[in-house]
């Protein structure tokens, strides 16, 4: 994942949410997160992307996805399916935790991990929304790297 002040990157975890997994190598292939904003960026906590309208109440075409829970936990890094208070309403959303977050274990889908460049996802502009929300430049697979 590219963000204005660098590349993140993140391992995803088939072994623990193979449909969440699916699902991003999907959209990523499809260009569907490139230019997202980050609508919802709470310090302390995480970041929050991947509303095409920006506002945190929408998803891709594609159907919604059933929990995959694990009892991994929420660190720093973690990427975690964002979802409504139906555990089975994820989509395309997603958020990555700044610090542990004990709350969500075993209530949101863990699906991956930042392995290199979290010093990135911290200069995320903060808000909810930020007044000057960043983007994701360009989302892709390594295997499809440039």
């Amino acid at each position: 994942m590219e963000l204005k002040t660098g590349k993140v990157t993140i391992q995803l975890r088939p072994d623990l949410a193979p449909k969440h997994v699916e699902r991003i190598k999907t959209l990523a292939s499809q260009g569907f997160y490139n230019g997202l904003k980050f609508h919802r960026v709470i310090p302390g906590f995480m970041a929050q992307t991947g509303d095409p309208q920006g506002t945190g109440a929408g998803g891709s075409s594609l159907p919604d996805l059933p929990a995959e829970f694990s009892g991994i936990p929420f660190e720093r890094g973690t990427l975690g399916a964002a979802r409504t208070t139906n555990p089975n309403s994820a989509n395309s959303q997603f958020f990555i935790c700044f610090t542990q977050a004990p709350n969500l274990n075993g209530e949101y889908t863990v699906f991956g991990k930042v392995v290199d460049g979290m010093q990135h996802v911290d200069q995320i502009a903060k808000g909810e929304p930020p007044p000057n929300p960043d983007t994701i430049i360009k989302m892709y697979l390594a295997t499809a790297a440039p």
